[in-house]
């Protein structure tokens, strides 16, 4: 992993452990302090977290750690079932057991207790990334990953207080399996729930608390 790499992850793991706190502007001075690299490399950072959406406009010249909030967390729930399903659509017909034994050997890895947030959130795309990658819709494709980059932001909350991560993992299972019987019609809709329900119980969560802070 590169110098910039390394200091964009590194950015994501601290917002994602509420280091730098929702709300409270960031300086580049600061965080060249903080990091210990000077502010050309913090500068690109910021820029790279900007346009993932981890970062947004703050003031004339700043930024900040955005909100989470739960209309946006609706809003990538119900894109990723509309737009992950039809990835998986395409890619049916073209998974094999050597993609769905590299999709098992992912999955089984998210067990790791030594895993941060990020790295669970990333594995956990690439659980689904494994599969999406036969369709050879790249565009699509694309689209996609950008979305689960948005969730990613939210992963403190799906294996936190919601407490997801053995559903996640033995529903990832089940669509292994349909996947291996040809099953197309089921894991289709097995992975519209998948991403349905924690998305709905993500939203609910986030309301909620909403509501306790007022």
């Amino acid at each position: 992993m590169n110098s910039h790499a390394a200091l964009v992850e590194q950015l994501k793991g601290d917002i994602l452990a509420g280091t730098l706190e929702r709300g409270v502007p960031l300086r580049q001075q600061e965080l060249s302090e903080r990091y210990q690299v000077s502010r050309i490399p913090v500068r690109d950072a910021i820029a790279t977290l900007r346009n993932q959406g981890w970062l947004v406009a703050h003031g004339k010249a700043g930024v900040m750690v955005p909100t989470l909030h739960w209309q946006e967390a609706e809003d990538l729930y119900q894109m990723r079932a509309l737009l992950e399903c039809r990835l998986l659509e395409h890619a049916l017909g073209h998974i094999n057991y050597e993609i769905i034994g590299r999709a098992r050997d992912i999955n089984a890895s998210l067990y790791s207790p030594s895993l941060t947030l990020l790295e669970r959130g990333r594995l956990n795309w690439e659980v689904h990334a494994s599969l999406y990658r036969a369709a050879q819709r790249p565009t699509l494709f694309n689209t996609v990953a950008t979305l689960n980059e948005q969730v990613r932001r939210y992963m403190g909350f799906q294996y936190g207080p919601l407490d997801y991560l053995d559903t996640s993992q033995q529903e990832h299972e089940q669509l292994f399996d349909l996947l291996e019987r040809k099953e197309w019609s089921q894991a289709v809709t097995l992975l519209q729930r998948h991403i349905e329900v924690a998305g709905v119980q993500l939203v609910e969560y986030l309301k909620t608390t909403e509501e306790l802070r007022k």
